[in-house]
């Protein structure tokens, strides 16, 4: 079986996502002088691969990162190449993933490779403005398209999973917004729209025009991983067993993890076995 690691190397040059505090590595004690050398970090949870956990964008504590079961993490799946089918701002429908031709399964884990991992930090075409702020993304037919399917998760090698002027991004590079508006001929807001959907907790009626794909998806269970890369072009529309492996901490809404494919797994049947890998809390 073949391992390919998905993940970005991450360093105190990591970049936070548009807003966001970068890591920080210091030393709290040194090998000359005290026998062991001991190191701490600071860090938001949304650098790097990561995946993103319903209490990141819903109410609630139970959706962290200590109530994900390991055969949800790490299932099958497939890598859609839709690279050559996106630009910059590009929206992604469910027509344009099925005609890659990628054979999408019931259950699936489901990683979308548009190429933008490519202008990462530390990548020979480094362009950060370009990863945050210019990256496709999905639009609501494909998430709905995603829950008709019961997708387990998905991931995408950029910034965020929303489309990027569909979110707050729009308000903080007012900027880029407005080149959006010129090019699109729309404003981010009148483009995208609003959607509607209901507080599960409260039954409350919500009406919102950012961020779908975190507070609306997260509540039905569609959860994400962001900042895809490492070796995925070894595994465009291939069939694998994909797993994210955040920290099992209680109370975390989000957490950088190592995201891998297998390959030559396919026929693999994978089951949680034992109430640590169920994610069963005792109390």
């Amino acid at each position: 079986m073949k391992v390919v690691d998905l993940s970005h190397v991450m360093n105190v040059h990591t970049p936070g996502w548009v807003g966001y505090a970068g890591n920080k590595m210091y030393y709290a004690q040194n090998l000359q002088t005290q026998g062991i050398l001991a190191q701490r970090i600071e860090l938001a949870l949304h650098v790097g691969t990561h995946f993103d956990g319903a209490m990141h964008a819903t109410d609630g504590r139970s959706g962290d990162m200590a109530s994900l079961p390991i055969d949800y993490l790490f299932n099958k799946g497939v890598v859609v190449d839709l690279s050559e089918k996106v630009t910059d701002w590009s929206v992604i429908t469910p027509e344009m993933i099925e005609s890659t031709g990628a054979d999408i399964r019931a259950g699936d884990i489901v990683i979308l490779h548009t190429g933008w991992h490519r202008y990462y930090e530390g990548q020979p075409q480094q362009d950060l403005v370009r990863y945050f702020c210019y990256h496709p993304g999905p639009n609501i037919d494909t998430m709905r398209w995603m829950l008709e399917r019961k997708i387990k998760w998905f991931g995408m090698d950029t910034g965020s999973c929303d489309h990027p002027m569909n979110t707050s991004i729009r308000h903080m590079r007012a900027d880029i917004a407005a080149e959006f508006a010129r090019v699109k001929g729309k404003a981010p807001a009148e483009f995208f729209g609003r959607f509607e959907y209901v507080h599960k907790r409260s039954g409350r009626k919500v009406t919102a025009d950012i961020f779908p794909f975190h507070n609306w998806a997260f509540q039905e269970g569609l959860l994400h991983a962001e900042n895809l890369g490492g070796d995925i072009e070894l595994v465009l529309g291939k069939r694998c067993l994909i797993g994210a492996f955040p920290w099992r901490y209680e109370g975390l809404e989000s957490c950088p993890c190592r995201i891998l494919a297998c390959l030559d797994a396919d026929e693999v049947s994978i089951e949680a076995f034992g109430e640590a890998a169920k994610a069963v809390r005792k109390t």
